[in-house]
Order: C-alpha cells, then sequence, then structure tokens
C-alpha cells in the first residue's frame, strides 16, 4: 500500500483529556505534514483543530458520549450538535453498552438514532467497545447501528481497560454489517503491520495516535 493512500485512512487521534492547545495544534500540524484523511479530538477541541486544517483538505472529527456511552441520547445529540457547529464533520459516538447487554435492542437503537438525526449529511460512526461484547452482543450492536443510518461502526475507544481493536473483531464487524458502512478499528494500532492486518481483516478507517509512526514506514511514493 502507498503511503498517500494509507494517510486518507487514518484518524489521527489526540484524545487524551490532559491534552493542551499545543498539544493539538501539533497534532493539526502533523495530519497536514502526512497529509492524513482525518483528525478526531475531544470537543473542546474542535473549533482549534478546524481552525488549524482549514484549507487542508483533512476533515475534524469528534467524540460524544466518550469514553462510556452512559449519557442519555438526548445529550449525545445535542453534543453531536454543538460539536458540529464548531467544525467538525464526523461524530464517533459511544453506544449504550449496558443497555445493549440487557438486549434493549430499541433503547440501542434510539440512542444512536438520536445523534444520526442531530446531525444530517454528518458521518456518524457508533462505537461499540467490542471488547467487552460477546460475538452476538456485537453482531447485534452492528446490525443496529446498520439500521440507524451510521456511517461506520468502530471496535473501541481506545480508553477501555478490556483492550482495543483485534483482527477477529473487525472480521466480525464487517460481516455483520457487509459492504454497506465502513468499519473502523481503533485502539492500540501502533505499527504498520497493526495498520495493514487490521485493513486486510475488513477495516476501511483506522483510528491512531501513532500515524507518522505507521506512515514512516513506508516509502514516500
Amino acid at each position: 500500500m502507498r503511503r498517500a493512500e494509507l494517510a486518507r485512512l487514518l484518524d489521527h487521534s489526540v484524545l487524551k483529556p490532559e491534552a493542551t492547545r499545543r498539544e493539538v495544534l501539533e497534532g493539526a500540524q502533523l495530519v497536514i505534514d502526512w497529509r492524513i484523511g482525518q483528525y478526531c479530538v475531544q470537543p473542546g477541541w474542535v473549533r482549534a483543530a478546524a481552525e488549524a486544517l482549514a484549507g487542508s483538505g483533512a476533515l475534524v472529527a469528534s467524540v460524544v458520549g466518550f469514553p462510556h456511552g452512559c449519557e442519555p441520547g438526548e445529550v449525545k445529540a445535542r453534543a453531536a450538535a454543538v460539536a458540529v457547529r464548531d467544525g467538525a464533520r464526523e461524530i464517533d459516538m459511544v453506544i449504550q453498552l449496558g443497555l445493549l447487554k440487557e438486549g434493549d435492542r430499541k433503547a440501542v437503537a434510539d440512542d444512536i438514532r438520536a445523534v444520526v438525526l442531530a446531525v444530517p449529511g454528518i458521518g456518524v460512526k457508533a462505537i461499540i467497545e467490542a471488547r467487552v461484547l460477546s460475538d452476538a452482543e456485537k453482531t447485534l450492536a452492528c446490525r443496529i447501528a446498520l439500521d440507524c443510518g451510521a456511517a461506520f461502526v468502530k471496535t473501541s475507544t481506545g480508553f477501555h481497560p478490556s483492550g482495543g481493536a483485534t483482527t477477529a473483531d473487525v472480521r466480525l464487524m464487517r460481516a455483520a454489517v457487509g459492504p454497506g458502512i465502513g468499519v473502523k478499528a481503533s485502539g492500540g494500532i501502533r505499527t504498520l503491520a497493526d495498520a495493514l492486518a487490521m485493513l486486510e481483516a475488513g477495516a476501511n478507517r483506522l483510528g491512531t495516535s501513532a500515524s507518522a509512526a505507521i506512515l514512516g514506514a513506508l516509502p514516500p511514493v
């Protein structure tokens, strides 16, 4: 895979809660320098990131219900709308995991749909935190997200102690949603080998804070 092709598939992430404005702006510059497709930041930094990336072609993404997903859907919906107002063009939301584990399909669907409807025309990624779910729960979460108009299903926040993306989860999620929507692998992707393995498994977007290390392992052309 060529460097430019892989760069377009990356969501470079600066999501740690202690990140400063300087670190957020350094991340934006990294996105520009490496010609990365997307930059994912916390809601409070969306405006700064959008201003820094103006004219670069990179999209700003932000997170809602992050990292636990426990807020009511109406709160997530409002947070998503504010992030879009400030310049976000993609939203990564954490689903209501407890409701999913209870088998309350309608409540999980209402949660996801609230965000999708709040930001028309904006791609919403439903984070299912796959490492805490059974295979049946992962499949159910993906199918609900597909039915609710999500643009992607996403493996992980990267903040849960259970761990991040695995190739097995990516394969299962791709099988669950088919070719119709995206699968984003996120959490623990730090090397070129990691990235390529996730793409081979069926991901078509990668969330990582190690973008420079990954892209630097490929030749410039």
